[in-house]
């Protein structure tokens, strides 16, 4: 659910660290003293607030959802160790006893309070409520052939540190996040629950569950399976780092991946400035690295090469775990103990013996994953590459079954929207679904200049950046099938690999450097798309460059001038029969760098991030994002931030309109550290969706009283 950096990895290795809760730094740069923080009407809520749960030390609070019948569930994400049992591990529970009351109000629960004792800091707490757990990780599961949320090699060997030499993305299984629960039946007492595991390999799991008459649930784990070990899943290359998802209109469970990877240039960098710069030097970001031998120490390596020139390769530290992906798709196991690894039992590093076979392609990583055939004996994955490659943290479709929206996770990253020729679900074969990719551009960064987030509504407009079926995507996503860590050196390097390795790298790693990674689409390709972009539209592009926006979406994007510098942006959710005149909630956990400093909006900076929502329009586009949440700046004291939402991370809208709100939380000024989740109550009608029978005064009225900073109808929060 983060992005970390380098200097937060320092004390650990990368292994241990990756699943961390480290919030208030992104891809590479840390949150400025609190002198540079001094936001007006940060925090501030636009309705009520209320604290429903804590979780325990180290923990995020991942995968809020609710029952039909109300009972709230939720994931305990990487929770220190050094808890009390259970909750010194990863699992997912429920909160048994307590059903929200889904009519709108926010009186169905008495406010938590904050932990105070190390006793209430180390345990999962509740509001009214004990917080039971269903499975936790590594639990034996299908017969005992499987540990709960742990990835398999072909020939059925655990893909851990305890059985593999090399760095891994997460501990196995300690990163549970998003939980969706497709009923089977009207009551939705039964069913199967999914689960994503934010690990690379990644892994969904499905969990049988079933309510008893007295409304407790009970996981049937006998008969659990991890999808990943299926080899459905594993013919499309497996998934890497499944993050937040969506229950579709459809019923199906759909898992996004949070493919931190990605980026071929750093932050707001664009490709065009390398070409006018003629070098790569200072502007490269961790895609250009993927298949390098060891790939994860690329940033070390370059601090060796260039001594105080060095700069921070974005993305570099998600390259972990990729040759245990590899291993995944049944690559020859190379020896990845290094000398000094060797030393020390609790750190494992890779060595440069390059990986000749069977490596993952990057193009068939970042993509929505679609659940299909969610009830059968093995479902059926199905990617929608046609929406676009990014960190996803989240999708959400919409009601029209055509229209979504997509959030990527990490520092100058992308709002998306794709929309469908026709409906989704209508396609016989999910291959053939066509469609329209689209990124933002904001156009009132004016107004938005040097404003508090709370006083300015961001109004936008979607360029379109192609049209595709999913399909033939694909089929340009299969060009790059072939491509090892052995072609990276014998591609860009002219020594011998085999008689001098060391040497090949540092040839390799510069010449990447310089000129960018040949294996794969060039700096060329998407200058000349966006040129012709430009000058001939979307439409007018030459063949084989149609598939510049959905495998590099976020270069291209940046490239044509969209609005690429949300800072971490979340969850993304609307309640599931939203329509026209429904709100979208739009949460970016930090509100910072980018988008405060050098990018199109430069608002004043808000470290504990906004909440916006955007209505739903008559075509299900949304084109205004309205702040309803904004949190605590930096130097707010402990009497503010203890009671202020920081760094918002997933959002679930409930039936009723109420929003879940989880934090992966900085402490900031707090006097407790522990990550909480929030209900949020919008300023409502009766039914709690947000009034439409507000006239066009009193409109304007609430948009100036924003814009001139007044207080009338808001809370601090």
């Amino acid at each position: 659910m983060v992005e970390f950096t380098r200097r937060k990895l320092m004390a650990t290795s990368v292994a241990a660290a990756l699943g961390a809760s480290v919030s208030g730094v992104t891809g590479g740069r840390s949150v400025e003293s609190p002198e540079d923080a001094d936001t007006a009407r940060a925090p501030w809520v636009n309705g009520e607030l209320k604290r429903f749960s804590s979780t325990a030390l180290g923990a995020e609070v991942t995968g809020p959802f609710v029952f039909e019948d109300g009972t709230p569930l939720y994931s305990l994400q990487h929770p220190s160790r050094d808890n009390p049992a259970p909750y010194d591990k990863s699992g997912i529970g429920y909160f048994s006893g307590f059903q929200f009351s889904l009519d709108g109000d926010n009186d169905d629960f008495d406010e938590l309070s904050i932990p105070q004792t190390n006793e209430e800091k180390g345990v999962v707490r509740g509001a009214d409520a004990d917080y039971e757990f269903l499975a936790q990780e590594q639990d034996p599961i299908n017969g005992g052939t499987e540990r709960l949320g742990v990835a398999q090699t072909p020939d059925g060997r655990d893909i851990t540190q305890d059985e593999f030499a090399g760095t891994q993305y997460g501990d196995a299984a300690y990163n549970p996040d998003c939980n969706q629960f497709v009923a089977t039946n009207e009551a939705g007492t039964e069913g199967y629950l999914f689960t994503n595991w934010e690990n690379s390999p990644g892994n969904v799991s499905r969990i049988p569950l079933s309510q008893d008459e007295d409304g407790e649930w009970n996981a049937d784990l006998e008969n659990a399976i991890n999808i990943a070990n299926t080899d459905a899943l594993r013919d499309l290359g497996g998934t890497r780092i499944n993050c937040y998802g969506d229950l579709s209109p459809w019923n199906t469970m759909i898992s996004s991946e949070e493919n931190y990877s990605h980026p071929r240039v750093s932050l707001t960098a664009t490709v065009g400035d390398i070409e006018e710069k003629g070098t790569g030097k200072g502007l490269v970001g961790a895609g250009q690295f993927w298949n390098r031998p060891n790939p994860n120490e690329i940033q070390e390596a370059v601090e060796g090469y260039y001594g105080d020139d060095a700069w921070e390769i974005q993305g570099w530290w998600s390259l972990t775990g990729l040759e245990f992906l590899a291993y995944y798709l049944g690559a020859e196991r190379v020896d990845q103990r290094s000398d000094s690894a060797a030393d020390s039992a609790d750190e494992e590093s890779n060595t440069l013996t390059p990986i000749g076979d069977h490596y993952p392609n990057p193009y068939r990583y970042g993509y929505h994953v679609d659940i299909r055939e969610p009830t059968a004996e093995t479902p059926e994955p199905v990617k929608y590459y046609v929406m676009g490659r990014a960190a996803w943290e989240s999708p959400d479709v919409q009601n029209d079954l055509r229209t979504v929206y997509g959030c990527s996770d990490g520092d100058s990253k992308g709002i998306y929207k794709f929309v469908a020729d026709e409906e989704i679900p209508s396609y016989d074969d999910p291959m053939d679904v066509a469609g329209t990719l689209y990124a933002p551009k904001v156009t009132n960064e004016e107004a938005a200049k040097n404003v508090p987030p709370a006083n300015v509504d961001l109004e936008f407009e979607w360029m379109e950046l192609g049209h595709a079926t999913n399909a033939e995507v694909e089929s340009w996503i299969a060009e790059y099938d072939d491509v090892t860590q052995e072609d990276y050196l014998e591609t860009h390097a002219d020594t011998d690999w085999r008689e001098d390795l060391d040497a090949a790298v540092e040839e390799a790693d510069r010449e990447v450097i310089e000129n960018g990674n040949r294996n794969y689409v060039t700096n060329e390709e998407i200058i000349e798309w966006a040129e012709q972009y430009e000058s001939e539209g979307p439409d007018g592009v030459d063949e084989e460059l149609r598939k510049v926006p959905f495998l590099e979406t976020r270069a291209a994007a940046k490239e044509v001038g969209a609005t690429i510098e949300f800072n971490k942006a979340e969850g993304v959710d609307s309640v599931d029969d939203a329509g026209p005149g429904d709100y979208v909630y739009f949460a970016i956990s930090e509100l910072n760098d980018d988008m405060a400093t050098v990018g199109d909006v430069q608002l004043e900076r808000v470290d504990g991030g906004v909440v916006y929502r955007g209505k739903l329009e008559d075509d299900y586009n949304v084109s205004t994002l309205e702040p309803v949440i904004v949190g605590p700046d930096a130097s707010d004291p402990a009497d503010v931030a203890n009671d202020a939402l920081i760094n918002v991370d997933n959002v679930y809208v409930m039936d009723d309109g109420r929003v879940l709100c989880c934090e992966d939380a900085d402490q900031f000024g707090r006097s407790y550290a522990n990550d909480c989740l929030y209900v949020y109550d919008p300023a409502t009608d009766g039914q709690g969706r947000a009034s439409d029978e507000t006239g066009d005064d009193e409109k304007a009225d609430e948009a100036g009283n924003r814009a001139s900073g007044g207080d009338e109808g808001d809370s601090e929060c």
